[in-house]
């Protein structure tokens, strides 16, 4: 049942990339993204694999795609190709995360209370948050990584930031909705509250005006992708999503 939806899935999310990047390099089996503008950013500068790969060549490749970076970056869409890179990226120095591809199959909601803002809105607590998860970069780094959701505007046909507000007008949640009505695919992506909302129903709100909007736009296959060892997995299959497939992360640097 969810074949044709994965090989959907991973179409898109390499489509994505691709419009996304400032310019690619292809490789076998796969290929750079590559955006000078954002050299901090791993989601702008990083390994994707979509086909077949030799495994044990692979920490190679990554070298010669990314070898003027200070990181090294790797996703690989299949899961078991991912599981076979595994060893020869960890014994080069690489951790390895998996990624749950995460299928929206329960009842569509009727909508939230959150609506379409830009990212001035929500700038400054994106900002805070960033930090709080990386309390040793420094303020480029940090720069790179809320500016660069601008460029997103790039990877799909629709593109919007959807955001929650308080009572006081400020966003307190938001997320990033992509939408190719011609596959009928839709993907939330990012969905971050300022630390001083948490627990106050905010992501819901964001989480269901994504999902109605995606629907009434088309699109039957929603997803999601979520760390394998994080709560939020949790969260995301009580609000009806269904785990489908896996991606492998793999990053160094």
């Amino acid at each position: 049942m969810t074949g044709p939806e994965l090989r959907g899935i991973r179409a898109f999310v390499v489509a994505f990339a691709r419009r996304q990047a400032a310019r690619t390099v292809e490789l076998p089996g796969g290929f750079a993204v590559l955006d000078d503008a954002y050299a901090h950013s791993h989601g702008n500068n990083h390994v994707v694999v979509d086909g077949v790969t030799d495994p044990e060549a692979l920490p190679a490749l990554a070298d010669d795609a990314l070898g003027h970076l200070a990181h090294r970056a790797v996703t690989v869409l299949d899961d078991a190709t991912g599981t076979a890179c595994a060893g020869p990226m960890v014994r080069a120095g690489y951790s390895h995360s998996a990624e749950l591809v995460m299928l929206h199959t329960g009842p569509v909601p009727d909508g939230g209370p959150a609506e379409e803002v830009d990212l001035d809105a929500f700038r400054e607590p994106l900002a805070r948050r960033w930090r709080g998860f990386l309390p040793e970069a420094g303020e480029d780094v940090v720069r790179q990584l809320v500016d660069r959701r601008e460029i997103r505007h790039r990877g799909a046909d629709v593109v919007r930031f959807i955001g929650a507000r308080t009572p006081e007008g400020d966003v307190a949640s938001w997320a990033d909705l992509y939408m190719d009505r011609a596959s009928g695919t839709a993907q939330v992506e990012d969905l971050i509250t300022a630390e001083a909302h948490l627990g106050h129903g905010y992501a819901d709100a964001v989480l269901s005006t994504a999902l109605r909007q995606a629907v009434d736009a088309g699109c039957a296959t929603r997803f999601l992708v979520a760390d394998a060892d994080d709560w939020p997995r949790h969260w995301y299959g009580r609000r009806g999503f269904t785990v489908v497939g896996r991606f492998h992360s793999f990053g160094r640097g």
